[in-house]
């Protein structure tokens, strides 16, 4: 009963927490870090000076464009950058070119795996990965429409997370294990990516309420670590009936249909 009442709240109850994240903008700042993406964090990596106290914005745009956009516009008040990770159920190319030409990170939040198991109604980790063939050719084609739609080259990539990949105990990761359709996409970092994580001293991703954050807050992390990566999705920053609504439906719906 508590766990319902806490996705209750959640999904339909729970204030904005855009104050919240404004706040954490300014003491971020304050606190003497670099505010920025995914990509330009990458890029730092392979520089004669590597990047120090620096917080990394990704936000994962599962759901609810409505407050990523606001989410935008708050950082870009700020001066600060960000990436931004869009499924294909997400996809904005308006916004998107407005996140690009700013100079933050628009980019894909993929997840063929999870896709081709519900759509086959595979629900054994063998036979999945059996496919990843035919699903890594799935995720070429989306991958480069979603670079035609933007008009611009997209370098680094995020793996969604779906209730698919938790049953079958597979994640989406393991489509960019084949370095050939690396090279052949340009893709030069997925966020999972080892070579990225190490360089955090603590990654941090948001939680539904009561808790917010994993494994800790990001105010409380600048005074311990020099690098931080923190994850947000706009569901967790404000709540849109609508959208959260539809969200529920669709994966009962799946659920079922799987």
């Amino acid at each position: 009963m508590k766990t319902l009442y806490n996705r209750i709240y959640s999904d339909y109850l729970m204030p904005s927490r855009l104050g919240h994240h404004e706040r954490l903008v300014l003491q971020v700042r304050d606190a003497g870090f670099t505010q920025t993406s995914v990509r330009q964090f990458h890029r730092t990596l392979n520089s004669a000076k590597p990047a120090d106290r620096v917080l990394v914005h990704r936000h994962d745009i599962d759901t609810d464009v409505r407050t990523a956009r606001k989410l935008f516009d708050l950082e870009r008040k700020h001066g600060i950058h960000a990436s931004y990770y869009f499924r294909l159920c997400t996809l904005d190319f308006g916004l998107m070119r407005e996140i690009e030409d700013y100079g933050s990170e628009a980019s894909y939040h993929y997840e063929e795996l999870a896709t081709f198991a519900k759509r086959h109604h595979i629900s054994d980790a063998a036979a999945i990965r059996s496919k990843l063939p035919q699903i890594r050719a799935e995720f070429q084609v989306n991958f480069q429409s979603v670079e035609q739609g933007l008009g611009k080259k997209l370098s680094t990539v995020a793996s969604h997370g779906d209730f698919a990949n938790r049953r079958l105990k597979v994640s989406n990761t393991e489509i960019l294990e084949d370095h050939q359709l690396r090279a052949r996409c340009g893709i030069v970092c997925d966020t999972y990516d080892d070579k990225l994580l190490r360089h955090f001293g603590v990654y941090i991703t948001d939680r539904p309420p009561p808790a917010y954050y994993y494994p800790s807050s990001p105010a409380d992390a600048i005074g311990l670590h020099r690098n931080i990566c923190l994850l947000t999705h706009p569901r967790q920053v404000e709540t849109n009936w609508r959208e959260n609504t539809k969200s529920n439906l669709h994966r009962f719906y799946e659920g079922l249909a799987w």
